[in-house]
């Protein structure tokens, strides 16, 4: 029989934000006893920031450049195979409590009056959203009313003001009750495995804790952020003085922000606790696949930045712990390969013995969770970062417009390559930034010795070769087709 398969993303959820990953203030009890049942991959990276991108990743097991969902509100093109889409070819009926922030395809709409074309809050293609909760999060708001809180229509502010309601009023503990709420529905008439994507909120900013996770941390007891190095190249130099993304200037600030992202971090592994207990008490436990991972990190002050975006690794490196119950020889272990969260599907798809899409540029995390060493894996992590929604609009002379002669929106981007010592970065109009890992951990210590910097360039540049499209190019057109077929080729089981 195949495994439930439950995927869980926790928004904006920082790698070394783990009690059993070190970190000397943060308390994850539920969390760090998943990884005790499971494994623990210690360098778990995202592709992209913000949502939509690193979402379009995990969701398709394709790069950025592949996908190219640069921003939220970049339509992802339909052509793409998807986890969900996936799970449906082989026999699930995958359901998602939350939300996905994937836009639709422009060419698979009939009608420029289609509401979904002033949104990207929609529902990856393929799920069946039985809780929504893209923003501005209406069955959360209308539960609040029916408790006292009538807020209007201002979600930002329920967020904000959860410190002043009680945690069991809170956006992520109202997502769990509705997963088990449908978990106990479904019992009468379903047996079958389930597929479920819970996509949990926080530690998503607002920087508010629910009730009382937002004072489980005092701020006196938290640690300072990274300082920004004192050179700084342009794009760093311009985001770090951007209303959105500059980090608060005073220490108290920076102190009661990090109290409250830890204290939001404290509550959802609360929840996972809830989930883990909930399946043991439904003898489910034995049977499904857990995967806990996140879109992106958290600069959280780090280099005078807050939020999701840039080069530094504070954005990209997040949590990653898979429980595969068929191979409880592996449990406890952490892995210290780089991993990618285009390596989610591919990983899924063997669990379930589905196909890997071959449009996939991750790798399946199957022989880590069976405790081997795979004998071919990468030697560092890649992301990147695209801006170019900056210049979209429709101003008649604008860069959106003014194709094929003005080319700046090709040049509002960066990509990473990540190693063990060292981390080379791209940036779209020319210029490039190396940094000495291995001697500063921080990222404030640069390579400008040209002879070591070009073989990272070249790394970058295999990485890139490495993964472009390839869905038709293993295969030949010879005696009647050979090599690596597409999926979809309805006909080819008559040859």
């Amino acid at each position: 029989m195949k495994p439930n398969v439950l995927l869980i993303t926790l928004d904006q959820f920082r790698g070394d934000c783990l009690s059993s990953a070190g970190h000397k203030v943060v308390r994850t009890p539920h969390l760090d006893e998943l990884a005790r049942n499971g494994v623990r991959f210690a360098n778990h990276y995202s592709q992209a920031a913000p949502c939509s991108p690193g979402r379009a990743s995990l969701y398709t097991g394709l790069y950025q450049m592949n996908h190219r969902v640069c921003a939220n509100g970049t339509p992802l093109d339909d052509r793409f195979d998807n986890v969900a889409r996936m799970s449906l070819r082989a026999g699930y009926e995958p359901t998602i409590f939350g939300y996905t922030d994937q836009g639709i395809d422009p060419r698979t709409t009939t009608s420029p009056d289609d509401e979904r074309l002033s949104s990207y809050q929609h529902v990856l293609p393929g799920f069946d959203r039985i809780l929504n909760l893209s923003e501005p999060y209406p069955p959360w708001i209308e539960n609040l009313k029916k408790h006292g809180y009538d807020m209007g229509d201002d979600f930002n502010g329920a967020l904000s003001t959860e410190p002043d309601r009680h945690e069991d009023l809170s956006i992520s503990n109202f997502l769990t009750d509705e997963f088990f709420a449908w978990l106990t529905k479904r019992d009468a008439s379903i047996h079958a495995p389930w597929f479920t994507h819970l996509s949990y909120l926080r530690p998503h900013p607002p920087y508010a804790a629910a009730g009382k996770w937002s004072r489980e941390y005092s701020p006196d007891e938290v640690e300072m952020p990274i300082a920004p190095s004192e050179t700084r190249h342009p794009f760093h130099e311009a985001v770090m003085h951007s209303g959105h993304n500059a980090a608060p200037k005073t220490e108290s600030e920076l102190r009661e922000m990090r109290a409250q992202y830890y204290g939001m971090i404290g509550e959802v592994d609360y929840q996972v606790g809830r989930i883990c207990e909930k399946l043991r008490e439904r003898d489910e436990w034995d049977n499904t696949l857990i995967v806990i991972t996140a879109d992106h990190g958290d600069q959280l002050g780090d280099h005078g930045l807050k939020d999701k975006l840039g080069f530094f690794e504070s954005s990209y490196h997040i949590v990653g712990i898979v429980r595969d119950p068929k191979n409880p020889q592996a449990h406890g272990s952490v892995v210290n390969e780089f991993t990618e969260n285009v390596d989610i599907m591919p990983t899924i798809a063997e669990a379930i013995d589905a196909p890997v899409s071959l449009q996939c540029d991750g790798m399946p995390l199957s022989e880590f969770l069976r405790g081997k060493t795979p004998e071919r894996w990468r030697n560092g992590a890649s992301y990147e970062f695209d801006w170019r929604h900056i210049y979209i609009d429709d101003n008649p002379s604008g860069a959106a417009k003014n194709w094929p002669h003005d080319g700046r929106l090709e040049r509002q981007h960066l990509a990473v390559r990540r190693n063990r010592d060292c981390a080379y970065v791209q940036f779209g109009d020319g210029s490039w930034l190396a940094f000495d890992l291995a001697s500063d951990p921080t990222w404030r210590t640069t390579i400008d010795d040209p002879a070591k910097v070009l073989p990272l360039a070249q790394e970058m540049l295999l990485w890139r070769s490495h993964h472009t499209e390839r869905i038709l190019t293993g295969m030949l057109l010879e005696n009647g087709g050979v090599g690596r077929w597409p999926e979809g080729v309805a006909w080819r089981n008559q040859k």
